[in-house]
C-alpha cells in the first residue's frame, strides 16, 4: 500500500432490516472501514451496535454528516426520508450511496439530482439488479442481436406473505420491486416506454395494495417491431412459498428468447420450513464476501478511491426509473392508460 493510505470511512444512516444488511456487508469489503451508524430507533441503534461491534453509533444524521472523518454514507432509511437526506449529504460534500427508489416524486428525484451535479462528492443509486450478471449478460446478448429486435419481455418479482406483511404498510409493490425491472427493461432496450397501463390487488388491510400489475409500451417508431414489457410484482404469495424472491424474466425476440430465473438458489434447505436460501444477493456466511449488494457496494467505493463517476447506473437514469414508476402507479390508482412525453 501507498504511504498515506487510508481506509474509506463508511458510515449507515437506517438500521432497519436492509440498513443491518449494509454495515454487515461493507465490514467485508477491503479498503473499507464500517466508520458509523445512525438509527432514530436507540434500542434498535443499541442492539445492531453490539451485533456490528461498533462503537460510534448516533441518533443523528446531521452529526455524522459533518463529521469530516466520514467518506461515504450509505442512506438506508424509508423512501419518503431519502430526500432532505441525500440532499444535506451531498451538500456537506460526502459520496453517497442511496438506496432506491431515489426519492418519493419526480420532484424531489431532480432536485436531489441537481445538487449531486455540483457536490464534491459522488451519488449512486442502489439499483442491485445492475450488478446482477444474469441480467446484465441477458443485456449483453440483447445488444449483440442475438435474439433479433425484442418483442416482449415478462418480468415477475414476487414475495411470500410474511415479509409483505412489513412492507405494505411502507411503500408499494410496483414502486418497491417493480421498478426494478422497469429499469433493467429500460437499461436492456436503452429507452424509455411511450405508455403504460396498471392495474393494482389489494387482498388485505394495509396501507397499500398487495400486488401491481404494469404494462408499458416501448415501441420505438423507427422499427418495424412492437415491444411490450408487462411487470407483475405480487407480495402476497402463501407465506409456505420456499423462494427468497420468486424473480424471473423472459425476454421474446424475433430470432430468440431469454430466459433469466432467480427463484431457484442452489441450495435447498428441508427442515420445519423448507426454503432456498439466499446465495445470491446478500449471503451471509462467516467472514466471506459474496454476493450482488458487494460488488455494488465495492463497485462504488472503487469510484471513490480512483475518483471516477459511477457509470453502471447514473443518477439520471435513477431519476428516470422513478418518474416512469411514478406514473405506472397513478396510471393503477385512476385505471386510466397514461402516456408518456
Amino acid at each position: 500500500m501507498t504511504a498515506g493510505w487510508r481506509a474509506l470511512n463508511w458510515s449507515v444512516l437506517g438500521l432497519g432490516r436492509f440498513g443491518r444488511i449494509h454495515a454487515q456487508t461493507l465490514q467485508r469489503i477491503r479498503g473499507v472501514k464500517l466508520h458509523s451508524v445512525c438509527s432514530r430507533n436507540e434500542a434498535v441503534l443499541h442492539q445492531y451496535a453490539d451485533e456490528l461491534e461498533i462503537e460510534n453509533i448516533t441518533t443523528s444524521a446531521a452529526e455524522l454528516l459533518t463529521d469530516p472523518e466520514v467518506d461515504i454514507v450509505s442512506i438506508v432509511t424509508h423512501w419518503q426520508d431519502h430526500y432532505q437526506l441525500a440532499i444535506d449529504a451531498l451538500r456537506a460534500g460526502k459520496h453517497v450511496f442511496l438506496e432506491k427508489p431515489i426519492a418519493s416524486s419526480k420532484r424531489e428525484a431532480r432536485e436531489i439530482l441537481k445538487v449531486a451535479n455540483h457536490s464534491e462528492g459522488f451519488l449512486m443509486v442502489g439499483h442491485i439488479c445492475r450488478f446482477d450478471p444474469r441480467y446484465s449478460l441477458a443485456r449483453d446478448r440483447i445488444l449483440a442481436g442475438e435474439i433479433g429486435e425484442v418483442t416482449t419481455i415478462h418480468a415477475k418479482r414476487n414475495l411470500p406473505i410474511a415479509p409483505a406483511n412489513i412492507r405494505l404498510g411502507k411503500i408499494p409493490p410496483l414502486i418497491g420491486d417493480g421498478i426494478h425491472d422497469l429499469d433493467l427493461a429500460m437499461w436492456m432496450l436503452g429507452r424509455k416506454p411511450n405508455s403504460v397501463y396498471a392495474r393494482n390487488i389489494k387482498i388485505h388491510d394495509f396501507s397499500y395494495p398487495d400486488a401491481g400489475w404494469a404494462m408499458f409500451d416501448f415501441t420505438d417508431p423507427n422499427r418495424s417491431t412492437e415491444t411490450l414489457v408487462m411487470i407483475e410484482t405480487h407480495w402476497g404469495l402463501p407465506e409456505t412459498t420456499e423462494t427468497v424472491i420468486d424473480a424471473r424474466m423472459e425476454i421474446i425476440g424475433t430470432r430468440g428468447k431469454i430466459t433469466i430465473d432467480c427463484s431457484h438458489t442452489g441450495l435447498h434447505l428441508e427442515a420445519a420450513h423448507s426454503r432456498y436460501l439466499d446465495t445470491t444477493y446478500w449471503p451471509q456466511s462467516g467472514q466471506s464476501a459474496t454476493g450482488i449488494l458487494h460488488s455494488e457496494l465495492e463497485y462504488f467505493a472503487g469510484c471513490v478511491e480512483a475518483g471516477i463517476e459511477p457509470s453502471v447506473i447514473t443518477a439520471e437514469q435513477a431519476c428516470d426509473a422513478l418518474e416512469m414508476i411514478l406514473l405506472a402507479q397513478k396510471s393503477a390508482d385512476t385505471q386510466q392508460q397514461i402516456s408518456i412525453h
